[in-house]
């Protein structure tokens, strides 16, 4: 067959229609449906934890801003059962214009403001002491710092209450036969009293934090250091701590939070402290609101309480970002 007649075919194929289409490949709708299925792979594994943390946390969180915008009303000599009244902001006016509650918030902002930046120089301090070469027993001195902190609350709690309490207090005793009469239950006394609970409670634990971000720094760094001069302290301050950086900056928000929630501490001094007011925290205030049957108040105190956290931590962030970024 002539090259010409090929070509003649060709054409009049192209013309009938005969020629045939180029094939599409199947594969296409498939390997669209993979990539789809792909994307969305992740979400299937975030969801029990997105499920657990938007009914354990969100919800609540909704729930106590409708309780706060209620007030139980009451009609004729209150024999009715009490009927839910909406108030808007009226119970945030009432708190705000507690004295007691606003005390309370002052007073525990006033103790972490002292509290949470020494507890966390001495956890630094601790933490930089592990890391160095030559500190001897060192597993025996990590577990001693920890201890505190795996020891729980309520016991240590009580601990202290008896080591502060003034007729049997050996540590007042002591300083009593040097002519130093303190009473550490007094009021004056009871925000360094229970500082000092919280700080001999969470040091180990903020120690532990540092410590295993010192561990994680390389050696590299800390060999170059050292053969520039650089050893001791003078390699704790230039080289160490600004590495462990991030370590500080979250051990200082928990530190935030917990000292916001200061509950256990408080509660447990009461018994040796009569002087110790019901409502000396706001996680206290709240719980007075909850016995009185006043859910609505308890509410609106856990909003104030959770707004100061958030400003006081985001506050930090922002002042820790603004400080890494001038530098």
């Amino acid at each position: 067959m002539s090259p010409s007649s090929v070509a003649t075919r060709a054409r009049s194929k192209v013309r009938t229609g005969d020629t045939p289409e180029p094939s599409r490949s199947k594969a296409g709708p498939a390997r669209r449906r993979r990539t789809d299925g792909r994307r969305w792979a992740p979400l299937g594994f975030l969801a029990p934890f997105g499920t657990l943390f938007a009914v354990t946390f969100v919800a609540p969180i909704c729930y106590a801003l409708y309780e706060s915008l209620y007030k139980l009303h009451r009609s004729g000599l209150g024999l009715a059962p009490p009927s839910e009244v909406f108030t808007g902001l009226s119970n945030y006016t009432d708190a705000l214009g507690d004295h007691a509650f606003t005390a309370s918030i002052v007073r525990v902002v006033l103790i972490g403001l002292v509290q949470v930046p020494l507890m966390l120089g001495l956890a630094l301090v601790l933490a930089l002491l592990l890391d160095a070469r030559r500190t001897p027993f060192k597993r025996f001195f990590r577990l001693s710092f920890f201890l505190p902190y795996a020891i729980p609350g309520v016991i240590g709690g009580l601990m202290w209450s008896f080591l502060y309490q003034p007729d049997v207090s050996p540590i007042a005793d002591a300083l009593g036969r040097i002519g130093l009469h303190v009473d550490f239950t007094s009021d004056g006394m009871l925000p360094w009293s229970v500082g000092n609970m919280l700080t001999w409670g969470w040091t180990g634990y903020n120690m532990i934090v540092i410590h295993s971000a010192l561990k994680a720094i390389p050696g590299e760094f800390t060999e170059a250091a050292e053969l520039d001069g650089c050893t001791g302290w003078r390699l704790a301050w230039h080289i160490k701590i600004p590495m462990v950086r991030p370590a500080l900056v979250m051990t200082t928000v928990f530190s935030i939070i917990g000292m916001a929630q200061l509950y256990n501490e408080p509660v447990i001094m009461k018994a040796v402290a009569p002087n110790l007011a019901g409502d000396w925290t706001p996680i206290m205030a709240a719980q007075n609101e909850v016995a009185a049957n006043n859910y609505h108040a308890a509410a609106t105190r856990s909003v104030i309480l959770a707004l100061v956290i958030f400003v006081l931590s985001f506050g930090f962030m922002r002042f820790v970002n603004k400080r890494g970024g001038a530098q």
